[in-house]
This record gives C-alpha cells, structure tokens and sequence, in this order.
C-alpha cells in the first residue's frame, strides 16, 4: 500500500460499512469531484458487501447521503486494474515505471473502449486516483 494517510473521515465511513456489509473494507477513498464513496474490499467479500440485489449498496447510499460503489482489493496492479473495469473485456495490461509515476496502459475490446474511458474520461480519472491511493502515483492510459 502507498504512504497516502487515511482520514479520520475514511475511517468512519469504513466502520459503518463493515458493519452494515459484514465485509472487511481495505480502503475508503473519497471521489472529491462527485462526493462519491468508493470501497476497497477483501478478495471474494465482493458479493456480501453488494448484498442480494444491491441491497447493501442502496442501505448505504442512503445513510451516507451519497453514491456509493464498491470494488474488490488486489494487493497485484494488473489484477486491480480489472477489478476497477467490471464489465470492460480488458485484453493486456502493462505497467512501466516513468521516474515518480507508474504509466498504466489498458488494452481493452474495441468495442468496451467507450465504457472504458466513460463520460469525458471519469472511469480512467476514478481508476488513476485509485491506483494511486493504493500504489503510489499512477496513471492510467486506455488504448
């Protein structure tokens, strides 16, 4: 994990997480643009924290008055990297050392590229300050 410190804020949304899923949250980052709440969880705690038809996610989304999304954790780049990317076929990625900052190139299907990318650039933005809560200073190219 990076050095970057989690907030006593975090903490708190992570507690109540925990409690509401019964799933270990990794790490809580706070999406600054849209006030978003995005989780890191355990490997294989995915489903439980979602709940049965997103039931957690909606339980949460209201108590925290705001959106809330929820990804499964990998200690390995490459693997984090498609968990950041549900439903995008990801065909190669290659991470390469560029002095500070890990250059983290995203080979998807054609036709995913859009979903990929999202709504001017959102999904590579959300996955690049991500990526470097949790690895140091990354990012994220899709090609």
């Amino acid at each position: 994990m990076s050095e970057d410190r989690i907030t006593v804020d975090e903490l708190k949304f992570m507690s109540i997480f925990s409690e509401v899923t019964g799933a270990t949250p990794i790490r809580c980052i706070v999406e600054e643009e849209s006030g978003k709440l995005l989780f890191l969880v355990s490997k294989g705690e995915l489903g439980k924290a979602v709940g049965r038809n997103g039931r957690n996610i909606r339980v949460l989304s209201e108590l925290f008055k705001r959106s809330v999304e929820v990804y499964e954790y990998s200690d390995n780049i490459e693997e984090m990297v498609r968990n950041l990317f549900p439903g995008v076929r990801i065909l190669e990625v290659s991470v390469s050392d560029r002095g500070e900052e890990k250059l983290v190139s995203i080979r998807a299907k054609e036709e995913d590229k859009g979903k990929a990318i999202g709504r001017n650039g959102k999904n590579v933005k959300r996955a690049s300050m991500i990526l470097s809560k949790v690895f140091g200073n990354c990012r994220v190219i899709v090609k």
